[in-house]
């Protein structure tokens, strides 16, 4: 398989078997970063947990103290006074019946589903088209809620959710690559430092067995313990 001029730069220039410190790591990321389009931040958790376990089942979601960089687009299914107040919060859409029938018909503009626990009935009839999106509502998540104006305020503030996979392993993208490098390593130690406290009680040995962080299109790199509190 040939490699890229790029990817052999990259490799030339990165030492992926050290531990980096996680603002040399951002650092290396950014002057690494060639492509035409801003690249996403990731970080990647490696947890000692087994998911098939319900309760080492790992989520939940966190408001990025600098945002993602993204503009996520907001539908709320509520119903009533709520569906005033959500749009007043900077929902894009809210309103019940005819978003249900919307998404029946294949409608999926939006990023993030809020909705209130009186419209959970009839938005689960529909779960199997939003569960293999991400875009089913979730308590624990935040995205089921009566307090429809946080949940949007959160959501367009840079709130994300995350959740282990089947490997034991969290992803989730932190930020722009063209954000302030003090504003990446915030927004990263943010995200580690609650998945930290999720810890369950039934999970034993080492919780978190390596974090790595990476760009859209830019290698992983091996974060060093002391960033990982």
């Amino acid at each position: 398989m040939k490699v890229s001029k790029r990817i052999k730069a990259i490799k030339a220039s990165v030492d992926t078997k050290k531990e980096y410190r996680l603002q040399e790591a951002i650092d290396i990321l950014k002057t690494n970063s060639k492509v035409k389009f801003v690249e996403t931040l990731e970080v990647a958790m490696r947890l000692g947990v087994d998911p098939r376990h319900a309760d080492q089942m790992i989520r939940g979601s966190v408001v990025l103290p600098h945002g993602t960089g993204k503009t996520r687009k907001v539908l709320v299914i509520t119903k009533g006074e709520n569906i005033q107040k959500a749009l007043d919060a900077g929902a894009d859409w809210a309103g019940f019946e005819e978003y249900i029938e919307k998404i029946k018909g294949g409608w999926f503009e939006m990023d993030v589903i809020v909705a209130t626990p009186d419209t959970m009935a009839e938005l689960g009839k529909i779960g199997k088209m939003l569960g293999p999106k991400g875009l089913m509502p979730n308590p624990k998540s935040g995205t089921v809620t009566t307090d429809v104006v946080k949940a949007v305020k959160d959501v367009k503030a840079g709130k994300i959710e995350f959740r282990v996979d089947k490997t034991g392993i969290i992803h989730a993208g932190v930020g722009k690559l063209n954000f302030e490098t003090e504003k990446l390593v915030e927004n990263a130690k943010t995200l580690i430092s609650t998945i930290i406290k999720l810890k369950p009680t039934s999970a034993k040995g080492q919780y978190v067995k390596s974090v790595f962080v990476s760009s859209t299109m830019g290698p992983g790199l091996k974060v060093a313990k002391e960033d990982i509190a």
